[in-house]
């Protein structure tokens, strides 16, 4: 699975892409967003644990809740505004 995060996230955490293999019980986004921070630690709990960070499977907007597989492209970014 590919990972990758976007703008003020990316420079927080200090990674703008990355490969990982998952345990099985990492089913969803937010297992994933989980999984991450009680890995990593204290800043990655607390940047992934924002709601207002956005969330994309294979360069799709969804909510926390959508399934994730292990070929996946799963992308974290702060919210966009345009103007």
């Amino acid at each position: 699975m590919t990972l990758c995060y976007f703008a003020g996230l990316r420079d927080v955490l200090g990674v703008d892409r990355e490969a990982v293999e998952l345990p099985e019980q990492v089913q969803t986004v937010a297992d994933l967003m989980m999984y991450l921070g009680s890995l990593r630690g204290d800043k990655w709990q607390s940047a992934l644990a924002s709601k207002l960070i956005c969330t994309a499977v294979n360069q799709e907007i969804c909510s926390r809740d959508k399934a994730i597989t292990p070929g996946d492209e799963v992308a974290f970014f702060p919210p966009v505004t345009g103007g």
